[in-house]
């Protein structure tokens, strides 16, 4: 059995594959392969594993119906049409579970360095501009006691919520399509409508999926219901916010800051205003970016990998 892989993953992995006679190719150049690439590349293989914002949709999977499995080194899987691999009765599994600490630690991150204008300030060193003490340039806000609004409370808003609990005693709201009665009872979050949502939180965290109800949910509208002073914080997918949108209300003071770790579009370009903005702290996509989470990730990609050409049930099957 052959596997093409669309870009690295921990060796962990690919050694789990090679242990259950699984052959292994991967593709090696530094860009992003192509969709048209990915279709040819994976006419002689039995399997694919899909690293990055591959299109897994109806032209790949009638072009590549031959494969018995594909699994996605992500949780997300908004850029995959899991109705037509229905039809065509090709598996696909994702990698839930195991990032969620890393990704609320990223969410944190952000939190806490957009509170304190810190990569702003940092820039200032390297350009030479740090000058004498003042006491009132430049400030940022504290975050003890203030209302953190979980917008996605699952397992990682969980997460999220309860290191902010833990550092900063915050109240926690959340807005989901359904009550979590676990965060409820776990930690004494707060069931909230959108709006609530929006007009009583200090810290808006996204953590949902991006989907038809959640693209581009965060919009100027929506900014101009948050308080003044609020810090929106997406650590998801890029495309649940408006991105001019979001500019737009920074620099109108319309919110008081953001944290994104995901953009829309990503990469996102050298040039864009955010990235000089006082109180915004932007990250490249890098919430589950620790060597623990990426080798349990890696681990799941095989074993869903393994199961599928087994004929199997995948262990996370979407």
């Amino acid at each position: 059995m052959k596997v093409f892989i669309s870009g690295n993953i921990a060796q962990s992995g690919l050694n789990l594959l090679e242990e259950n006679g699984i052959s292994v190719t991967k593709w090696t150049e530094s860009r992003q392969i192509t969709a048209e690439e990915l279709i040819s590349a994976c006419q002689d293989f039995d399997a694919l594993i899909s690293v990055g914002p591959n299109k897994i949709d109806a032209t790949f999977l009638n072009a590549c119906s031959h494969l018995k499995v594909i699994a996605l080194h992500s949780v997300g899987f908004d850029n995959v049409d899991i109705t037509e691999a229905n039809k065509l009765n090709i598996p696909i599994g994702n990698t839930p579970g195991v990032l969620s600490g890393a990704t609320a630690d990223t969410a944190f991150l952000l939190m806490l360095v957009v509170s304190r204008k810190a990569f702003y300030l940092h820039k200032k060193i390297i350009k030479g501009a740090w000058q004498n003490y003042e006491p009132t340039p430049e400030l940022g806000i504290e975050l003890n006691g203030k209302t953190l609004g979980i917008f996605g409370m699952g397992k990682i808003g969980l997460e999220m919520a309860k290191k902010c609990i833990g550092a900063y005693q915050m109240p926690v709201i959340y807005h989901n399509r359904s009550q979590n009665l676990e965060a409820e009872k776990e930690i004494g979050a707060r069931y909230v409508s959108f709006e609530d949502l929006l007009s009583q939180s200090d810290v808006i965290s996204v953590h949902a999926a991006l989907t038809n109800e959640t693209k581009g949910k965060f919009n100027l509208e929506n900014f101009k219901q948050m308080k003044s002073d609020a810090i929106f914080i997406n650590t998801a997918r890029g495309g649940i916010h408006n991105e001019a949108d979001l500019i737009k209300a920074l620099q109108e003071k319309i919110i008081w800051g953001a944290g994104l770790d995901v953009t829309n579009p990503e990469p996102m370009q050298a040039n864009n205003p955010l990235l000089n903005m006082e109180s915004v702290a932007v990250l490249p996509h890098i919430g589950s970016a620790t060597e623990e989470t990426r080798s349990a990730m890696a681990n799941l990609v095989a074993k869903n990998i393994i199961a599928g050409l087994n004929g199997e049930t995948l262990p996370h099957q979407i």
